[in-house]
């Protein structure tokens, strides 16, 4: 059904007016890139050894304008599939690499045409169709919260699935929760990190007052967007922490509730969260909870634009919908507690909230993910 939509599109495309049929060739020019770079991609995912070796097979290949009858470094310039408003004309080798991790997605700088640099993740066998209607909906719920002048610091970074196979994110100059508390001492790890780079002597816990809101704010946003996504499989390794005290969720394998691990808390809220609130009886955590009863209230208003969107994703073939595509809006229809008042539903959201940080399990379970980590460097 797509290709043959896309096949009308394109010759409706050829057959119109002089604007449209350079559309057309812009297209035809974004899909021989996105081709030309599977390809190279296939080869140094072949290529033998570890990851270092690998990132020099990725760099020469890139390099090289023979290889693939394509100059990766100096190309006609073409809106960047991911953000089009972003005009690339080449990308730079010598910056190109991979990242740790099970898959590992490569790291890609491209060239503008304003001479700046923007950088793109693509990942290789990965299907991120679900992480880019998850983000989708980031989207939509950050703009709804905004409209009620409630700006929760959200990062709804892009994601652009160029197949079921591969694709491309956004990437967002941060650290991993897990590394910040590593690399900065485990008990106030995240203060220390935001300290660190946001110093001020005389602001909240020697860090100026407006990354604490940020990161308090953001904190707050991801709480109740993640537990009304029912997103699963949270650890420390994929929510991430920028400099200016932006929190966010990345990898979005498990939705609606789904999750590999056992007995998960209805949202992520770990100790090394509040302590970098000043724990449960600071000011900033009550703010906390604050913002999270407000930004509740506010997306049970807009439920019914939440639950029709979901109701046209149910034969779209993501994963977790697919799975139960009967379910799929009943399950986020559930977690907006549409049967309950304002007040019971501030109630039963400081309750999971309490749950949340007092769980012991996914402590636990952090351990161990910690461990298999260690095991696989």
């Amino acid at each position: 059904m797509y290709l043959t939509v896309l096949k009308t599109f394109s010759q409706t495309l050829l057959k119109g007016t002089l604007e449209m049929q350079k559309r057309r060739d812009v297209l035809a020019r974004q899909q021989k890139f996105i081709d030309k770079l599977v390809k190279l991609i296939k080869t140094v995912t072949r290529e033998g050894g570890n990851r270092l070796k690998k990132g020099a097979k990725l760099r020469q290949l890139l390099a090289d304008p023979d290889a693939f009858k394509w100059d990766f470094t100096n190309f006609e310039p073409i809106p960047l599939p991911l953000h089009p408003e972003i005009h690339v004309k080449g990308i730079i080798p010598e910056e190109a690499n991979l990242f740790k991790s099970a898959m590992m997605p490569f790291k890609l700088v491209f060239k503008t045409v304003e001479d700046t640099e923007y950088v793109a993740i693509f990942k290789y066998g990965d299907d991120l169709r679900q992480d880019q209607l998850v983000l989708q909906m980031i989207t939509l719920m950050d703009k709804l919260l905004r409209k009620e002048n409630l700006d929760l610091k959200l990062t709804p970074y892009r994601v652009l699935a160029t197949s079921c196979k591969h694709g491309f994110v956004q990437y967002i100059d941060s650290v991993t929760v897990a590394e910040a508390v590593t690399t900065n001492n485990s008990s106030n790890g995240i203060l220390n990190f935001l300290r660190q780079h946001n110093p001020q002597e005389n602001g909240p816990f020697g860090i100026a007052p407006e990354v604490i809101d940020t990161y308090v704010r953001s904190c707050a946003g991801y709480c109740v967007v993640t537990y009304l996504l029912g997103v699963g499989d949270r650890h420390l390794d994929n929510l991430l922490i920028t400099k200016s005290g932006n929190l966010f969720h990345i990898d979005f394998s498990y939705i609606l509730g789904r999750d590999p691990k056992p007995l998960p808390p209805p949202m992520k809220l770990s100790r090394e969260m509040v302590d970098a609130m000043g724990g449960n009886n600071s000011e900033y955590y009550q703010a906390f909870r604050k913002q999270c009863y407000t930004a509740f209230l506010h997306l049970r208003r807009h439920a019914n634009l939440i639950l029709n969107l979901f109701s046209l994703l149910v034969d779209a073939s993501v994963p977790d919908i697919a799975l139960e595509p009967d379910k799929a809006v009943k399950k986020i229809q559930d977690r907006l507690c549409l049967n309950l008042s304002d007040e019971e539903a501030v109630q039963y959201l400081e309750y999971l909230i309490s749950c949340s940080g007092s769980a012991v399990m996914p402590v636990l379970v952090e351990q161990i993910h910690k461990l298999s980590q260690f095991w696989k460097r």
